[in-house]
């Protein structure tokens, strides 16, 4: 790389996540170690939201720091390709999936190294949750394949989180319930979770939902009920129920432990749509509600498991649930792929806004 290269990042106002806005600087030639990627798709979901959403909170914003005061660089998952190397070990033209800013390059310097991919070890991220700066070298990835990058991107990232939420929930016994309550059960999350429980018959599969999504929930197939918010207090309310929120809805998270009383044994949060408080009112009955955190199981089963098995499970996991997006009769999602900033503008905003449409996925092609 000769020349010095102007790299175009786009900011989010983090007072306003719908609100975003361009920014440009120019990166000159790197220093030892390093590598410049240029970043080919990337995939938009209401996963990203909640990133922002919790960016201060839970330290999203800081693998992407801006510089700038009120603004954050909202991270995405996609592919890049490597256009520039003083690195041994990473080569020009390789492609890379991974946790990047919504940016046409980023500037990384790889660390432990290895025929799977490597880590990002620059010095601001080495206090950072060490999952997300893992990037998969997609020659050497087993469930890698060219035609299908627009699911690894859609879904990759969320089938983590559900299938180890999944995992987490039968590793606690249920915390004693015999039902699973998910909120926002159109969400890709929520029906990957229900999926990797489908043949668990120790507890019924509840979901709550819009008007709107109620008949798209309904089809997926993977909840035994499907019950719409304003009809919350229509369900029994003596059988021990673990509430999974997938809304972040304080209004109604309350009326769920005021419904539930004592017959709510955990309240299990994994992700909102805004900013929304997640401690327990004093007057509101039940348990306090806790974050679920997926590198935290993610740690805990490389540990029981081992890597090796412990990917060997997931990869099984997510090769089961990409076929069955594959056959799935009505289909469970459409990918729509838009071009450029522009485009990945319009869709943040939709998704603020309104949370999209659960049978659309969203892909962003650069360059």
């Amino acid at each position: 790389m000769n020349a010095p290269i102007t790299i175009s990042r786009l900011f989010t106002d983090k007072s306003d996540l719908g609100r975003t806005e361009m920014r440009e600087h120019q990166q000159g030639a790197l220093e030892k170690g390093e590598i410049l990627l240029e970043i080919k798709s990337f995939s938009l979901t209401t996963n990203n939201i909640t990133y922002a959403a919790f960016g201060d909170a839970m330290q999203y914003w800081n693998f992407f720091p801006t510089g700038e005061a009120g603004f954050g660089h909202m991270p995405v998952w996609g592919f890049a390709d490597v256009i520039a190397s003083t690195t041994r070990g990473i080569t020009v033209g390789e492609r890379f999936y991974g946790y990047y800013p919504i940016a046409s390059h980023v500037l990384m310097r790889p660390g432990r190294i290895s025929p799977r991919g490597f880590y990002d070890v620059l010095d601001h991220r080495l206090d950072l949750v060490s999952a997300y700066n893992q990037y998969s070298r997609c020659s050497e990835d087993a469930v890698y394949r060219s035609d299908r990058e627009d699911l690894q991107a859609l879904f990759r990232p969320l089938f983590v989180t559900a299938f180890m939420l999944a995992d987490y929930l039968e590793d606690n016994d249920w915390f004693g319930a015999q039902q699973l309550l998910l909120s926002s059960a159109s969400s890709k999350t929520a029906y990957g979770t229900a999926f990797c429980l489908l043949s668990e018959d120790r507890v019924k599969l509840a979901a709550l939902t819009s008007p709107r999504n109620a008949d798209f929930v309904a089809g997926l197939g993977c909840y035994e009920t499907v019950t719409l918010y304003d009809d919350i207090e229509t369900l029994d309310a003596s059988i021990p129920t673990v509430y999974v929120d997938f809304a972040g809805d304080a209004a109604l998270r309350a009326r769920i432990h005021h419904h539930f009383g004592p017959s709510l044994m955990h309240d299990c949060v994994v992700g909102a749509a805004h900013n929304a408080p997640h401690s327990k009112p004093v007057d509101m009955p039940g348990p306090a509600p806790k974050f679920f955190f997926a590198p935290e199981q993610i740690a805990k089963r490389n540990k029981d498991w081992g890597p090796d098995a412990f990917n060997a499970r997931f990869n099984d996991a997510q090769e089961a649930f990409f076929a069955q997006l594959d056959s799935a009769d009505p289909v469970w999602m459409t990918v729509k792929t838009g071009q450029g900033f522009e485009a990945a503008q319009a869709v943040i905003k939709t998704l603020v806004e309104s949370g999209g449409d659960p049978a659309m996925g969203h892909m962003i092609e650069l360059g």
